[in-house]
């Protein structure tokens, strides 16, 4: 019967070749619209590895004011707003601050020279003691930076548990270790992971430096501060006229993490959302021609399904032929789209893991094939009521 079915579809191709295209047109982009989604839903659910709830970005720009009384003025605002009620913990940042669209990467070598490992596109980030406790980072091995870091002979730095897997095997020893750096850096602990760019992002291997409350050489005029629950616009404008009380020629721009974070999350969501509404329409044009095709298929052969019935077929079996033809049809379509898909692995077009490739090719295949039952139920019962003496005397 199975090979009946594809007989016949073959010598019907001419006739079904639109539609053939259609399905392998319909397969392949929904494939590559569930191999993005599936990308981003396994990130979304991934750990962030900080809290951004009543967290305030606090950009400050010195304006006019001389370089050498900068960092007093900005050490003068942190403790001004560290007595500020409401506030409950200030730190300093680079601005590649959470949901910033800002980043910055450093490459990592180990053991350089022989048994040299490196990571090129280390996310790097500039903390002092107080950003843990501000942001709920975890550690998982050693410690987080504290006041006595300031006299240490090496930079401290701690790195997060990709950066771990991707410079040292699994058991060696990871504390203590100085990386190949022009700081001389020392790792004194592994953290979580610390997604910088939000849910979406694709989790990434980070490192981060210590900087002191007195350190001078960095340029970190970016402010990260915890609020209570609750503080809104009353205490925003509090900051703000308190860092411009410090000095007539600073300025602030005060952002809530949590508004940064729905902002980068509406402009992310945007290109997967346009391509969901085509790939929805584009399904909705292939179910209405398997309907259009059953239906005139059904209309055509009325004479051939009365003989059928006529010679002691069932409605089942008449039922179960109309369904066949239609998913035979689905099957030569999605054997030419799986073609495609393919490519995409071996390709790295939309580089994602190989196993969503896998799981979206698996995913588009049953929404295909769920498609074209859901067309050929109704068609398929009307073939089964064709009444024999009626379509014979029809024909």
């Amino acid at each position: 019967m199975i090979r009946h079915l594809f007989t016949l579809m073959w010598n019907r191709k001419r006739a079904n070749g639109l539609l053939v295209l259609e399905i392998v047109l319909a397969f392949v982009v929904l494939f590559a619209v569930g191999s993005m989604g599936l990308y981003l839903w396994g990130n979304y659910r991934a750990p962030l590895g900080f809290t951004y709830a009543n967290v305030w970005h606090v950009q400050c720009a010195p304006g006019a004011q001389p370089r050498r009384d900068q960092f007093g003025t900005f050490q003068q605002i942190i403790r001004q707003l560290r007595a500020t009620p409401g506030v409950l913990n200030v730190a300093r940042s680079l601005d590649n601050t959470p949901f910033s669209d800002n980043s910055n990467t450093s490459n990592v070598v180990v053991n350089k020279g022989r048994d040299q490992r490196e990571c090129p596109q280390a996310d790097r980030f500039e903390m002092g003691p107080e950003m843990r406790d501000l942001m709920g980072i975890e550690i998982k091995q050693g410690r987080w930076f504290n006041r006595s870091d300031e006299a240490s002979a090496h930079h401290p730095v701690i790195i997060t548990e990709a950066l771990r897997d991707a410079l040292f095997r699994p058991g060696e020893l990871v504390l203590g270790r100085v990386l190949d750096t022009p700081e001389n850096c020392q790792i004194v602990g592994v953290s979580g992971p610390f997604r910088q760019g939000g849910e979406l992002s694709e989790p990434r291997p980070a490192i981060i430096h210590f900087v002191g409350p007195q350190d001078t050489t960095t340029a970190l005029n970016t402010l990260l501060v915890r609020v209570q629950p609750g503080a809104g616009a009353q205490l925003e404008k509090k900051i703000s006229d308190d860092i411009r009380a410090a000095s007539p020629t600073w300025s602030s721009a005060i952002s809530p993490l949590a508004k940064q974070r729905h902002r980068q999350l509406k402009q992310l969501l945007t290109l997967p959302v346009i391509q969901g509404i085509v790939c929805l329409f584009l399904l909705i044009n292939v179910a209405l021609g398997l309907f259009g095709v059953l239906w005139l298929n059904i209309s055509q052969r009325r004479g051939e399904l009365g003989v059928r019935r006529a010679m002691g077929a069932t409605a089942g079996a008449i039922s179960g032929q109309v369904l066949g033809e239609i998913l035979v049809l689905t099957t030569f379509g999605l054997a030419l789209g799986l073609l495609v898909a393919m490519q995409f692995p071996l390709l790295g077009v939309l580089d994602v893991p190989a196993g969503v490739y896998g799981t979206a090719m698996a995913l588009a295949a049953a929404g295909l094939y769920l498609l074209a039952v859901g067309c050929a139920l109704y068609p398929s019962r009307l073939a089964a009521g064709i009444q024999p003496a009626v379509a014979l005397r029809e024909g």
